[in-house]
């Protein structure tokens, strides 16, 4: 029995797969694994990596926060942003982490630490996913095809 994912975001949709196997999430208070079947759940979701398993292909996604809601059949994630790990460009992130660091050493005034903090959290977590990713062993991702099915890549 599988399990439909759907991913939103402010922007629209980001993501839908009607046959997957597990999904695993950000949570706020820790790392969650949603199996087909699994209770009704409604929980916020922190900064972190989220992923999508279908037999052996797998989506994986960054996630800045939001909220998930979990019924038997289907999970539902409203996210605050969301991007794929796969579009994710290491030197980018090493390079906002960088421009973040060398902002906070100059010192700001208090009603932008808030935002140059959160730049910085952001720019951490999209290279430890992306080392996280790269270090993982290969596996088939699930991808969107032309008549709007997700199916594994070949």
């Amino acid at each position: 029995m599988p399990i439909r994912v759907d991913i939103v975001t402010q922007e629209g949709p980001l993501f839908s797969e009607p046959y997957a196997d597990a999904v695993i999430l950000p949570g706020s208070e820790g790392e969650m694994g949603i199996l087909p079947g699994h209770a009704a759940l409604l929980a916020t979701l922190g900064f972190g990596e989220l992923r999508v398993r279908k037999g052996n292909a797998e989506e994986s996604f960054i996630i800045y926060g939001g909220v998930v809601e979990v019924r038997p059949e289907r999970v539902i994630v409203l996210a605050d942003t969301a991007e794929s790990t796969y579009e994710l460009d290491i030197k980018k992130a090493q390079e906002a982490r960088a421009a973040a660091e060398r902002v906070m050493k100059e010192g700001l005034p208090p009603d932008k630490t808030a935002a140059i903090l959160q730049e910085l959290r952001r720019a951490n977590l999209q290279e430890n996913i992306m080392r996280r990713v790269r270090n993982r062993p290969p596996t088939v991702r699930i991808r969107e095809s032309a008549n709007g099915e997700n199916k594994p890549e070949p």
